[in-house]
């Protein structure tokens, strides 16, 4: 909810917000887009514009203001990233993400008020499938394609960065806690996100029949099979190690003011950070780990739909992006066209 002396012009945010809770988006989301908003109307409040006064104009203006705008605590602009680029800039998934929190907010206040009409401009729609969704005979159960907005910024579309396996093997080798192992394997040997595991609870995880109940995006529910080597560890951290409490959630916090309570996302931060700099792996963050999972399932061959079941995506062209990353398999194909072409010239 929007604070302070100008936030009287904006109760239609705060009707936002509680309306995409009421749909049950994540928490995660609601924040997000909480910002994003306060970001958009903390400049209308500069520019002297009202929120009903908003036009595509402004919003070229806004969009303008955040790709000028310097990010608070970045290095100046004389440092460059590696693959280009000023690191104190917004990144363009950033200034997406607010368009679509903006035109959230007017689709919401069209749907209540037909009179007002959105001052988000709509693209045309797809001409053609994108790859992995049905065509043919199968083509009336495929969603149908989605106009964006013309504002959108163009987005670089960038592989998933997996850790080598002496990388992986030097980060798994500095955990010394069980559940800092287990948790770790999960990511490894199961593919589970960071979000994923912290949810586990003692009754999702079937040590027994080698399952874990995965309670994934928007609270999609899987079965991930649990590596053997992995519910080991789980299990000696469950008799040995877990400290008493009344907690469900599998894994919590070890000493402290706060022992016994479950574990957070800015705990597991502080605990991978520490182990990046202990074992030297720059880029041993929590979802690299599943990075290397998925691209050790693409390296051995499986189905693209497994894939897709195992890590839980929505989309199998996000499972998709992992067969580019499998360089073994790759140059495997490769030196054998490179046989066929020698032996027939």
């Amino acid at each position: 909810m929007l604070a302070g002396s100008a936030s009287a012009g904006f109760a239609l945010v705060d009707e936002y917000l509680a309306y995409l809770s009421d749909r049950n988006y994540s928490p995660r989301t609601v924040r997000a887009y909480g910002f994003d908003l306060l970001a958009f109307c903390r400049w209308l409040v500069s520019e002297n514009v009202a929120l009903d006064a908003v036009t595509t104009d402004v919003l070229l203006g806004f969009l303008r203001a955040c790709r000028e705008a310097r990010i608070p605590g970045r290095p100046g602009p004389n440092v460059i990233r590696l693959r280009g680029g000023r690191v104190d800039r917004y990144a363009a998934t950033t200034i997406n993400r607010r368009l679509a929190a903006i035109s959230g907010l007017f689709a919401m206040r069209s749907m209540r008020d037909p009179a007002a009409v959105s001052p988000v401009p709509k693209g045309r729609e797809a001409r053609r499938p994108v790859a992995g969704e049905r065509n043919g005979l199968l083509a009336h159960t495929a969603r149908r394609p989605k106009s964006r907005s013309a504002l959108r910024l163009r987005e670089p579309r960038r592989l998933p960065r997996p850790l080598s396996q002496p990388q992986a093997a030097d980060l798994l080798a500095s955990f010394r806690t069980w559940r800092d192992r287990a948790i770790a394997g999960l990511m490894l040997y199961c593919g589970l996100r960071s979000c994923e595991v912290l949810a586990l609870t003692v009754a999702d995880v079937d040590i027994g029949g080698r399952w874990l109940q995965v309670v994934g995006k928007g609270n999609r529910e899987r079965r991930v099979p649990l590596d053997g080597d992995v519910a080991s560890v789980i299990q000696v951290y469950l008799l040995a190690e877990r400290p008493e409490t009344s907690s469900a959630n599998v894994f919590v916090v070890a000493k402290g003011p706060n022992r016994g309570q479950p574990l957070t996302a800015a705990g597991l931060r502080t605990i991978f950070r520490y182990h990046r700099g202990l074992s030297g792996i720059g880029g041993g963050h929590p979802h690299a780990l599943r990075h290397t999972f998925g691209t050790a399932l693409a390296e051995a061959g499986v189905d693209l739909a497994v894939m897709q079941a195992l890590l839980g995506h929505t989309h199998v062209d996000s499972s998709a992006r992992y067969t580019h990353l499998a360089p073994a398999h790759v140059k495997a194909e490769f030196d054998a066209a490179r046989e066929r072409i020698r032996a027939q010239s």
